[in-house]
């Protein structure tokens, strides 16, 4: 593995937690990353918490994680609509609403899409579909596939947004990963290149791909919702390791 990277991009759940429950050894390991001398750096497609909820949840467990360390998809997408004065129909869960509620979402010109489990449902989608039809734009806090909770593989937010994708003819703008824009600003949050930043994820999509995609050097996790034939799409020039605990052997 590449001996100069100086900066690891850390995904949360299925890497350093699955469901409530941390995965044995990784709060050990992040000491070890620290004494070691690299730049961490946590990024998470999570859109069920808010950002002070993540924090209050990884030192619930025992990892001590700054505020400023953290990268999250909802504080880009909401970065993004202030940026560009957009005004957003909200299809995000409940947690996420008091951080979007000082947003004017009067008359809507672009959709947010995130994991809003129960309110994902026709009335609220066929909304969504109209507005993207009258030329809102569609903007996704992440595009995963499915996530792994202690209630085993769950259906995520990506499949609603192909789903709009298709049938309103659209692009959907994505905030975090696998996004371009999303790996580089992180990146950038470290002053180090993107070659220099090692991305460690159980998503071998979103988390190892979009990486690589990025510039990145990609590891990914066989714990959280890894399988096994997930190896069999992991570019050449990616890494596979156990658990989070296996890394420093490596680095």
């Amino acid at each position: 593995m590449n001996s100069t990277y100086k900066a690891l991009l850390i995904d949360l759940s299925g890497v350093l937690y699955v469901g409530d429950e941390p995965v044995s050894g990784a709060a050990a390991t992040l000491e070890q990353l620290r004494s070691a001398g690299l730049m961490l750096r946590f990024v998470t497609n999570t859109a069920t918490q808010n950002h002070q909820a993540i924090i209050n949840k990884l030192h619930s467990m025992g990892f001590i994680i700054d505020s400023q360390e953290l990268f999250t998809a909802p504080v880009a997408a909401k970065h993004y609509i202030e940026t560009n004065n957009l005004r957003p129909f909200c299809l995000i869960h409940d947690a996420l609403k008091e951080d979007f509620q000082d947003l004017d979402q009067h008359q809507p010109n672009c959709v947010l899409l995130g994991d809003a489990r129960d309110q994902l449902n026709y009335q609220s989608l066929n909304k969504a579909f109209q507005l993207c039809m009258e030329g809102s734009l569609l903007i996704g806090i992440g595009k995963n596939k499915y996530f792994k909770d202690k209630q085993g593989l769950m259906l995520d937010s990506g499949a609603f947004i192909h789903a709009l994708e298709w049938a309103a003819n659209t692009q959907a703008i994505i905030m975090g990963k696998p996004s371009y824009t999303f790996f580089t600003q992180a990146v950038r949050s470290t002053a180090c290149s993107p070659n220099e930043c090692l991305m460690i994820g159980d998503d071998v999509e979103s988390d190892v791909i979009g990486a690589i995609n990025a510039g990145l050097g990609g590891c990914l996790v066989r714990t959280g919702k890894y399988q096994p034939e997930d190896e069999m799409k992991i570019p050449a020039t990616a890494h596979t390791i156990d658990t989070l605990s296996c890394l420093m052997s490596i680095l």
